[in-house]
């Protein structure tokens, strides 16, 4: 059997065809899902692969009701619906693209992002905020990029020859979207993205986490609306906002030449993600592994090794050895925290969920 894997963002859409061995049989990466014209496409690839049984969605935020991967019925639609109000950059995307497929004759199965944190201990989801907030509105941490912990969970036991659930972990996810996890009995006990996926490191456009008292003071103060605010920590911050690029090729690239925006750009994001990682690290009895993922992970050496110096008191290393050509160790046998490096794969991950589902 065939599974179609769909991961549906704000400004592309991506699908994949994947087979009984985990082979990639076809893969497209199209336009916004709000586009007529990128429906059609999607459509049109899905009837080009017959052999597709199902398709396995990729939906960042299920809500307080939805963590396991389920089969898309009316009132899991619904329950999506409630989602969607508390995430509206990221799960409306999904959805009209699940509503676009419905049509078609397969079962469609909702895998979460927030799933793999869905067992956080109180102390981990927990705001210090009025009770009115937290049970009236449901305000606490959910977490994010689940399902690219559970893959890199998976990979570094293959790795290092370990059962999942035995192993101590720091998955540190560095992409567009950047966070840390820390792994422990085969589960997320902490991570830094929040209620929203704005918390925590310092992201290609996102802010990170910023003083609530300094958003208020823009408010009340600087007259910045809910709007503005909105778009300027989801649109215009991270390294665009100190650097003026997004991509972290180019602040490395112009922090290399001097550039004192790009140097300062690359050392807060390093600072940032020093602190978070050395922060899930406390959340375990031992450190089994660091992994790095993510485009920024996978592919920036100084960053990876930037971050590695700032972390020697937990007996980190910075990287040896130049990164394998697929996944695998970053640094010799023998160092006292091994480093990993494990590509970024929801799409194989939404595909065992799928299939664990529906047996």
């Amino acid at each position: 059997m065939q599974i179609l894997v769909v991961n549906a963002g704000s400004s592309s859409l991506k699908l994949s065809v994947i087979g009984d061995g985990q082979e990639t049989v076809a893969s497209s990466e199209l336009g916004s899902p709000a586009d007529r014209g990128v429906i059609d496409e999607m459509l049109a690839f899905v009837a080009a692969h017959p052999g597709v049984r199902a398709a396995g969605h990729r939906i960042v935020h299920g809500g307080p009701h939805l963590s396991e991967a389920v089969v898309v019925n009316g009132g899991v639609r619904a329950t999506l619906d409630e989602a969607a109000a508390i995430a509206p950059l990221h799960v409306p995307p999904a959805l009209r693209i699940l509503d676009a497929l419905a049509a078609t004759n397969l079962t469609h199965v909702a895998c979460f992002d927030t799933g793999f944190h869905a067992r956080m201990p109180p102390a981990a989801t927990t705001y210090a905020i009025p009770a009115e907030w937290r049970e009236h509105f449901g305000v606490r941490r959910y977490g994010f990029h689940g399902l690219s912990c559970a893959w890199a969970l998976r990979r570094a036991a293959e790795l290092l020859g370990r059962s999942p659930a035995e192993l101590r972990l720091v998955v540190a996810h560095l992409g567009a979207g950047a966070s840390a996890t820390a792994i422990r009995d085969g589960h997320s006990v902490d991570t830094s993205m929040g209620f929203t996926p704005l918390e925590g490191l310092v992201m290609a456009t996102r802010s990170g986490s910023v003083d609530p008292g300094a958003l208020l003071w823009l408010q009340t103060s600087g007259g910045v609306g809910a709007a503005e605010m909105s778009a300027a920590l989801e649109h215009e911050s991270g390294t665009l906002g100190l650097a003026g690029t997004s991509d972290m090729r180019d602040v490395l690239g112009r922090a290399s030449g001097g550039d004192p925006a790009a140097i300062l750009a690359r050392d807060v994001y390093v600072h940032r993600a020093a602190a978070v990682i050395a922060g899930m690290a406390a959340a375990l009895d031992r450190l089994d592994g660091l992994v790095f993922t993510g485009g920024v992970g996978e592919n920036a050496a100084p960053i990876r090794a930037a971050i590695c110096e700032r972390l020697a008191v937990l007996g980190v290393a910075p990287p040896d050895r130049p990164p394998p050509d697929g996944d695998g160790p970053l640094n010799v046998p023998g160092s006292r925290v091994p480093l990993l490096l494990v590509h970024a794969r929801e799409d194989l991950q939404i595909d065992l969920e799928v299939r664990r589902l529906l047996g």
